[in-house]
């Protein structure tokens, strides 16, 4: 089903989201950037879909902002509108989980849309980059920020301050993907991954997605208290009880997502 410059497919308790801008390798323009957040929303709110998958083409996951859009932009421009923030953002602020799928070019805006998902699976083909230091500027959505999170610092200030692109392998060596899987498995790899993660209880899912993202944003001390609330809290979930009950039983459980 196509939903302006993204795709979308439903298949199982996963939604499929596909940029589609192929002719720019998914440059991030405006309305592609609207017609991903619209989509979004809309998983966000069906009861049936439980976690997504994010993608691109074969040969570009997205090559980052569309350039032709935002040279000509002022401070104030971007200010006022709130680049970036108003929109690429709604990634990250999503409540179910979401995997990047990615293959190709994940570069500047990419490779950062890429890294506001909840984890990075990769074909071998995949190459990482933040290359605005060979235009003039510098990452503007959390290239600086979650890549340096993602890898420590020192391969993050490589990739940076040289704007070289990292393959496949290395991205999963520094810890930027969990896994890299042949070209030809990319989709049904991630869609394995989302299904299995759309099978257990919804709440459980988004309370660890919370959790861990806490890990990130507070003390140790502090996010282990917080996880540790969230812990106790699963104590009033019928599907705690459920989970528990099976295990004992020796059977698969039934969750009802409650």
């Amino acid at each position: 089903m196509s939903r302006g410059l993204v795709f979308f497919e439903k298949i199982g308790l996963a939604g499929v989201i596909t940029l589609n801008r192929p002719e720019a390798l998914n440059a991030l323009s405006e309305r592609l950037i609207q017609d991903l957040g619209n989509v979004l929303d809309m998983c966000e709110i069906d009861p049936e879909i439980h976690c997504m998958v994010l993608m691109g083409s074969e040969k570009a996951f997205a090559v980052g902002a569309d350039i032709k859009e935002i040279q000509s932009k002022t401070y104030m421009d971007a200010y006022l509108e709130d680049f970036i923030t108003k929109g690429w953002e709604k990634i990250s602020a999503c409540r179910k989980p979401i995997i990047a799928a990615v293959s190709g070019y994940a570069l500047g805006g990419g490779c950062e849309i890429a890294m506001m998902c909840d984890f990075i699976i990769a074909s071998e083909s995949a190459k990482f980059g933040q290359p605005e230091v060979t235009i003039g500027t510098i990452p503007g959505a959390g290239g600086t920020q979650r890549l340096a999170r993602s890898v420590g610092k020192s391969k993050a200030m490589d990739l940076c301050l040289t704007g070289r692109l990292m393959d496949a392998q290395e991205a999963e060596r520094a810890g930027l993907v969990s896994r890299v899987v042949p070209d030809t498995q990319l989709k049904e790899e991630a869609l394995k991954v989302a299904q299995k993660i759309a099978s257990y209880s919804l709440p459980i899912v988004m309370m660890i997605k919370e959790a861990v993202g806490r890990a990130f944003e507070t003390s140790l001390s502090e996010g282990l208290k917080f996880e540790r609330r969230l812990f106790h809290s699963t104590f009033d979930l019928e599907d705690q009880k459920e989970g528990m009950k099976a295990f004992l039983e020796k059977r698969s459980p039934v969750f009802k997502n409650r």
